[in-house]
């Protein structure tokens, strides 16, 4: 009598369920991480923005009056204003003109 080789439809099933629950798992941690480095990179735009603004203020004596005067001079941005990756703005609306500092919120 020949013996076949393969696999049985159970091996099968229980491959998929693992391969499913696995999968369970893991997406959730993808798109969580995904979520998560966005916020970062908003909140690190945010202090290179500040530190630009000390540079400014270091190198002109005096605090921009407007965030533009820093994020729109290639001096200081040379690939143009940066933009926040969670909501896709720019950061002029977050200035304080009292403190000299963009706080946003995320």
């Amino acid at each position: 009598m020949k013996q076949r080789k393969g696999f049985t439809l159970v091996e099968l099933m229980i491959v998929v369920l693992i391969l499913g629950a696995l999968a369970v798992i893991a997406i959730p941690r993808i798109v969580g991480g995904a979520a998560t480095a966005k916020t970062n990179a908003c909140s690190t735009n945010v202090d290179l923005i500040n530190s630009q603004i000390e540079l400014y203020y270091a190198n002109e004596d005096s605090w921009p009056s407007d965030l533009t005067d820093v994020t729109g001079n290639t001096d200081y941005f040379p690939d143009g204003e940066p933009e926040c990756p969670v909501d896709d703005t720019v950061y002029d609306g977050d200035y304080d003109t009292t403190k000299y500092r963009v706080v946003h919120s995320h």
